[in-house]
């Protein structure tokens, strides 16, 4: 599901939550079209049992032990359809779909309404509306992308090219919150605390370039992928040519050759996973000695950083090869690379032509998709990315009442708890590493619904009737937003997902946990479900999202969110020993005919999985203060946990997608989180598991870390 690891497909919920609807301040605009309810309505709801949990989904003619997923999720699997505007569908998919009509909603009252020049819901509705214009954006064709292709055209020197290289960085990669590791220009910045220092900000480049998703797609001999990279050459030249080049085909062809060359020398996603291996720090004046080929005083001079005196460096042999791609490469194949990917990030933005043939290669080719998004869904999603906390201010207010945020906070501070004891009870770790585990959940901040602080959005320019220059103001309000953070406090309450984002995040150098609006809703958590079902769902994943603090990455951090060994020599050692038997474990699934999943890729989720749903399951034992938990529909309480786990993680994915998800995400497919069960022992007595079954693993097989 995009670029997560952090974002871990997380979510929490209360033991009570229920929605409000009243206020809601529209913004003003010029008219824009209505966006009609039935839209939204993809495919029926399933119908949930008395206890919350959709037992129509499940295929009871597959014993649990041999293929949990399917015993769990099997009669969805064959009775869902993948909609046509998807490459995937699954759980989240359906509260997706709510939060996106409900924030359209928003959006298109703002669009409609008389809100004051210069306010949030005036730029919401203008960002909106301009978007939706498509009668100005046809007849303005190609012309928005004028000014920025014509100074490329006149890079004449490296000096130059430095420049226009410098000018196009963006804030658009995160490392350690989102996993969002992928940016189709040269470098992406991230701005965020020092790992060694957390009290100050600093920035750290990445590696970039590609406008394919990962290195494999270029360096693979996969007969898939090697179809993709021609379809990649030919979607290059159809681009240029929509925009007026000439000599497509050639141009295309220096294009892929350069991108090639930059995917030989970027990092794999584990290596760039690696914290100890992009700890790097370098003096800005070390930059022209250890990556030359780039004139870097005229980068920094045009990025706005000139004046930072270091930066972290992740990835930085790929850093290296990039610049020297930079000094080596003729201008003119970097004219042609630059030209293309202005066309290409700006497409969806221009006339019909250039966004069909964008979708056509990054939808259809990249992902299975079949038919593109009806366009008011695009223009709702563009003006969050842009307006994110503007329209999720408004979001709140009519979605998250004060109570609904009081239940959040109280449900997790209960995982919490269990998660506590479970360090307690560790029989492998020494006292000291337990001590300072203890310590560094007390110190976890929990952030819940919405940030304490709202984004100031004065400073963001909205024009109506220019859906492409705003799109490109909007990347620079929000890289601007990151450098002024540059030389002052740390904000330890900033937020790196919007509330109407149906998803949950970790974030190791605040060592905190953030949980949105959008995620608090059924069928995560219905408060009139059964609680192992909501504990075995919403509690596996605020557990899940509290392991993210302890997995192979974040138990790298410290209390304070340092970069900081705090364990015992013998403690890592079977902390790392434990998670090759994970790696391991993981290594031998295998979704497609020709591809398995990469363990060592998957691993900080797959701990959180196995942490997530363990500190679940204690977490309704506890709940029951001593009673024994009820049997409802002829299933025991953990036969129920588990399910709800399971079904929390039923999914179905195009080929593609599902291809791409394997090559590039940290996240393992849902089909394999809902196997996590087979390494609770608790798992095995609920549902009968015997060792002639496909699932079992001896108890000494068993991975056991938190």
């Amino acid at each position: 599901m995009n670029h997560w690891k952090r974002w871990a497909f997380g979510a929490i919920a209360p033991l009570v939550l229920t929605a409000c609807a009243t206020t809601g301040a529209p913004a003003a605009a010029p008219e824009a079209p209505p966006m009609p309810p039935a839209a939204t309505a993809e495919k029926p709801k399933p119908q949930y049992g008395a206890f919350g949990f959709d037992a129509a989904g499940m295929d009871a003619s597959v014993k649990p032990g041999d293929d949990f997923f399917e015993y769990a999720d099997g009669g969805w699997v064959k009775a869902t359809e993948i909609p046509a505007d998807r490459s995937t569908f699954n759980t989240f998919a359906v509260l997706r779909e709510l939060a996106s009509k409900r924030t359209a909603e928003i959006i298109d009252e703002a669009a409609k309404s008389d809100a004051p020049a210069g306010s949030n819901a005036r730029k919401i509705g203008d960002y909106y509306s301009s978007f939706m214009d498509e009668a100005k954006i046809e007849a303005l064709g190609a012309a928005p992308l004028k000014p920025e292709l014509a100074r490329i055209a006149a890079i004449g020197d490296r000096k130059a090219l430095a420049r226009e290289l410098g000018a196009g960085l963006r804030a658009d990669v995160d490392p350690l919150n989102a996993t969002n590791l992928h940016t189709d220009r040269l470098f992406g910045l991230w701005v965020a605390e020092a790992l060694d220092d957390t009290s100050r900000y600093r920035p750290y480049l990445l590696q970039g370039g590609l406008g394919m998703p990962d290195r494999e797609y270029y360096l693979s001999d996969n007969e898939r992928l090697t179809a993709v990279r021609a379809d990649y050459e030919a979607h290059i030249g159809r681009v240029l040519a929509l925009a007026g080049f000439d000599d497509v085909a050639a141009r295309a062809k220096r294009v892929l050759a350069l991108e090639t060359a930059m995917a030989k020398v970027h990092w794999t996603t584990v290596d760039s996973s690696d914290i100890d291996r992009n700890k790097t720090v370098w003096k800005q004046a070390d930059f022209a000695a250890k990556a030359p080929g780039l004139d870097w005083n005229a980068y920094f001079t045009a990025a706005g950083l000139a004046d930072q005196p270091e930066f972290g460096v992740w990835q930085p042999s790929a850093i290296a090869g990039l610049a020297k791609l930079v000094g080596d490469q003729p201008l003119q194949t970097w004219r042609d690379y630059l030209a293309f990917h202005a066309v290409e990030q700006g497409a969806p933005y221009l006339s019909k032509a250039f966004v069909d043939e964008n979708f056509a290669f990054n939808g259809k080719t990249l992902s299975g998709v079949p038919e593109q998004r009806a366009r008011w869904k695009r223009g709702v999603d563009a003006t969050s990315d842009a307006l994110g906390e503007a329209v999720g201010q408004l979001y709140v207010a009519r979605y998250f009442p004060p109570q609904a945020k009081a239940e959040a906070q109280a449900m997790v501070k209960n995982i919490l708890a269990a998660f506590d004891a479970r360090i307690e009870r560790l029989d492998w770790m020494t006292p000291a590493t337990k001590a300072k585990a203890h310590e560094k959940l007390a110190n976890f901040q929990v952030g819940v619904g919405y940030p304490d602080k709202w984004r100031d959005y004065s400073g963001l320019e909205v024009v109506t009737g220019d859906a492409f220059g705003n799109h490109q103001r909007a990347e620079l309000f929000e890289y601007r937003r990151n450098l002024a953070k540059l030389g002052r406090p740390v904000d330890r309450g900033e937020w790196y997902m919007t509330p109407q984002t149906v998803n949950a995040l970790n974030a190791p150098l605040q060592n905190s946990i953030i949980f949105p609006a959008a995620i608090l809703e059924p069928p995560f958590f219905d408060p009139a479900a059964d609680p192992a079902v909501n504990y075995g769902a919403i509690g596996g994943v605020i557990g899940h999202e509290i392991t993210h603090g302890f997995d192979d990455l974040g138990a790298m951090f410290d209390a304070q969110g340092n970069l900081r060994n705090w364990w015992t020599p013998e403690d890592l050692a079977y902390f790392k020993k434990a998670s090759a038997a994970l790696i391991s474990q993981y290594d031998a699934y295998q979704p497609l005919p020709d591809l398995k999943l990469n363990g060592a890729q998957t691993l900080s989720e797959n701990i959180a999985d196995l942490g997530g749903l363990s500190t679940a399951l204690d977490a309704y034992h506890l709940s029951l203060g001593g009673q024994p938990a009820p049997v409802i529909d002829g299933f025991t309480g953990d036969q129920r946990v588990f399910l709800g786990w399971a079904q929390n993680y039923r999914s179905k994915a195009r080929d593609a997608a599902l291809r791409r998800q394997v090559l590039t995400d940290v996240h393992s497919p849902g089909e394999y989180r809902a196997d996590t069960v087979r390494n609770l022992d608790a798992w095995y007595s609920a549902f009968d598991v015997q060792p002639d079954q496909k699932l079992y693993l001896p108890p000494e097989g068993r991975v056991r870390i938190w």
